[in-house]
């Protein structure tokens, strides 16, 4: 059965959420069938609880590919959040700018813009990891229980800890390759409908031959 296009809850418990259709900002892009399950609070409230310090003023995006798992109380932590390095003091002045009479033009030098932060397809992100500004996590990418991501991700690559540090690959080097070419989440629905008990047993030679 094809699951609607504009379907929120993935199912019936309504922990789970299809996240394309649960966002609502022009800033946060999220791919088809990427998930997010919260036991806690809605998961439709994602955008509220779980993308942090993501202020308009600084354009910056969070982009997240198709086919992701994204654990309960996962955060994206964004460049408001941070303090800007290149100040003597830890004190954001800037967005206090009345009571210091600086312009609030220039608010956003309170903080150092670290970019768009991307999440590639494919990806698992474990209960209460946070992935902080401007990191890129590639296809595949595996991210354990309350990591601390600093740091860019490469695809395939598990990593775990405070920070992050790399664990292990996903599969070896040559599989990987053939993985990123294949890109079977980009695939449409019904060849990969027809092919999921290949993509979950690890047939790789019957993928690449699939059509």
């Amino acid at each position: 059965m094809a699951i609607p296009e504009t379907q929120l809850y993935a199912r019936s418990d309504k922990q789970t959420v299809y996240l394309k259709n649960a966002v609502k900002n022009p800033n946060i892009s999220v791919g088809d069938y990427t998930f997010y399950n919260d036991w806690e609070r809605d998961p439709a409230e994602f955008e509220r609880h779980n993308v942090l310090y993501h202020y308009p003023v600084n354009g910056d995006r969070l982009i997240i590919g198709k086919f992701c798992s994204i654990a309960c109380g996962a955060k994206f932590l964004f460049t408001s959040g941070n303090h800007a390095k290149k100040s003597l003091a830890n004190y954001p002045f800037p967005i206090f700018a009345d009571a210091w009479e600086l312009d609030w033009a220039n608010v956003a030098e309170a903080w150092d813009n670290k970019g768009d932060t991307v999440i590639g397809s494919d990806v698992w992100i474990g209960y209460e990891a946070v992935i902080l500004q401007g990191v890129h996590i590639g296809d595949g990418a595996v991210v354990g229980a309350r990591a601390v991501v600093t740091k860019d991700v490469p695809p395939y690559t598990i990593v775990g800890g405070v920070p992050a540090r790399e664990l292990g690959k996903h599969f070896p080097p040559e599989m990987v390759e053939r993985l990123l070419k294949l890109r079977w989440w980009d695939w449409p629905v019904e060849r990969i409908r027809a092919h999921a008990q290949d993509i979950m047993e690890a047939r790789l030679d019957r993928l690449e031959q699939a059509e």
